[in-house]
């Protein structure tokens, strides 16, 4: 397992997580991160990333689909080789297992277009918005 993927669990209509995304056999300054999900009977989809911007994490630029922007926040701390993704105002339809990926790449952009383009992949952690 290269990323390290936790934070998910059982929540209500309109809670709160946040998902923690760690590699484990690198350290990922030069590394762009997404979130893809999945959810039942559904192809994945892209959710967020993040860029590296070549190690300057304040300045990365960060990218959502439209049914999640405004709701979540992608963040990094390449000190603490973690990424976060902050899940706020969460809807049923946000349930899917959550997966974090990675890709070499010192630019200052990612994408949520493709999962071919990203190398590294989590082993997922179930998101269940339910009452």
């Amino acid at each position: 397992v290269q990323l390290q993927a936790s934070g998910g669990g059982l929540v209500q209509p309109g809670g709160s997580l946040r998902l923690s995304c760690e590699p484990s056999t690198f350290t990922m300054d030069y590394y762009a991160i997404a979130w893809f999900r999945q959810a039942p009977g559904k192809e994945r989809e892209g959710v967020s990333c993040i860029s590296s911007n070549d190690g300057n994490a304040r300045s990365a630029d960060s990218y959502y689909s439209d049914s999640v922007k405004g709701r979540l926040t992608i963040s990094r701390n390449n000190d603490k080789n973690m990424v976060w993704l902050q899940m706020n105002s969460l809807k049923p339809e946000d349930t899917a297992v959550y997966y974090c990926a990675a890709h070499k790449s010192r630019g200052n952009w990612c994408s949520i277009r493709t999962e071919d383009w990203y190398d590294y992949w989590g082993q997922g952690t179930q998101v269940t918005v339910s009452s």
